[in-house]
């Protein structure tokens, strides 16, 4: 192996290429241990001495920290809430909406149509509601036990019990809204005489939500024909009283040969009312008409052959209407 001679002082020392090649490696060895090491405990050592070190809180500043979280629940709108989570369970509910078949429901309108008329001639609409309600409740009871597989004498087909029992459960509002049941509530007013002395009396001709009085006849789930004497499109009333108000102001107002309204006719149903024409009748309109011989258009039902020929047809005549003396 060839060598290389360095001088010092006069002196020659002798050193090999391998020897420094040996020295040279273990200093690169050295170097990298080092760079190892201060890797080592960058990792380590210091997220754990951080640690130890931050986020640290006094008592005062954790108390008002738990003060901050119980005034921000105290402020949560807790019945907003739980109104929005009960919407969801409707919207659900409403997606899962079973259709009944269309004998089933047949059967079962002109099961309720029976017991209405069944009640007294001057059953007010609290009985009426109370009718419906006993009926739904035993024919609900006959499906369960129908589903439990127990045999009945009932109108109701084995097969078609368990969807008949969540249409009367569950389903009630959606199937009433769908036939057209509609039985108007009982409103009991109470006039307070406390109008202060001389001064005038005020126009109590309309009233929203009075109950109707005997002068409007009024008759549910009937529509009356004749000519229109009030486009009901265009004359929306904010219940059946003001529309027969409106009928016999319009015949006592009206001036000599001109046409007097003796029919009224008013739509109650929020999801609006059906009718053989070309106009999509809304809630709230009132028909104000004329007939010498007022006839009957429909009443309590549109017949089956009708509504196979009009198929947007519900089971039930939405409309209420009443034949007035002019």
């Amino acid at each position: 192996m060839a060598r290389g001679e360095f001088v010092y002082n006069g002196r020659g020392i002798w050193c090999s290429y391998k020897r420094t090649t040996l020295v040279v490696c273990l200093i690169n060895i050295v170097v990298v241990l080092y760079a190892i090491h201060n890797l080592y405990n960058s990792l380590y050592m210091y997220p754990y001495i951080d640690s130890q070190t931050t986020f640290k809180y006094t008592p005062d500043q954790i108390r008002k920290m738990e003060e901050s979280i119980q005034i921000r629940k105290a402020s949560e709108p807790k019945e907003l809430i739980k109104l929005v989570k009960q919407l969801k369970k409707d919207f659900l509910r409403e997606d899962k909406v079973v259709e009944l078949p269309q004998h089933s429901k047949q059967k079962l309108i002109d099961e309720i149509l029976v017991q209405l008329r069944g009640l007294d001639a001057g059953a007010n609409a609290t009985q009426k509601r109370e009718a419906v309600e006993r009926w739904r409740k035993e024919k609900l009871k006959q499906a369960k036990r129908l589903v439990r597989g127990k045999t009945l004498n009932t109108t109701i087909l084995p097969e078609d019990a368990g969807i008949i029992a969540r249409a009367l459960s569950s389903d009630w509002a959606h199937l009433s809204e769908e036939m057209g049941l509609w039985i108007p509530l009982e409103v009991i007013n109470k006039e307070h005489d406390d109008k202060p002395e001389g001064e005038e009396e005020f126009d109590s001709r309309i009233l929203p939500g009075r109950q109707l009085p005997p002068e409007c006849h009024a008759e549910i789930h009937t529509d009356y024909g004749g000519a229109a004497v009030r486009w009901g499109l265009t004359h929306p009333k904010e219940s059946a009283y003001e529309c027969c108000m409106a009928c016999l102001n319009q015949a006592k107002d009206a001036k000599p040969g001109a046409i007097k309204c003796n029919i009224w006719v008013y739509c109650p149903s929020e999801t609006g009312c059906y009718s053989p024409d070309i106009y999509e009748h809304k809630n709230q309109e009132c028909w104000l008409k004329y007939d010498e011989k007022p006839k009957l258009s429909f009443k309590d039902r549109y017949s089956e052959s009708y509504r196979n020929a009009h198929p947007n047809a519900p089971l039930i005549v939405p409309w209420v209407s009443g034949v007035v003396s002019v």
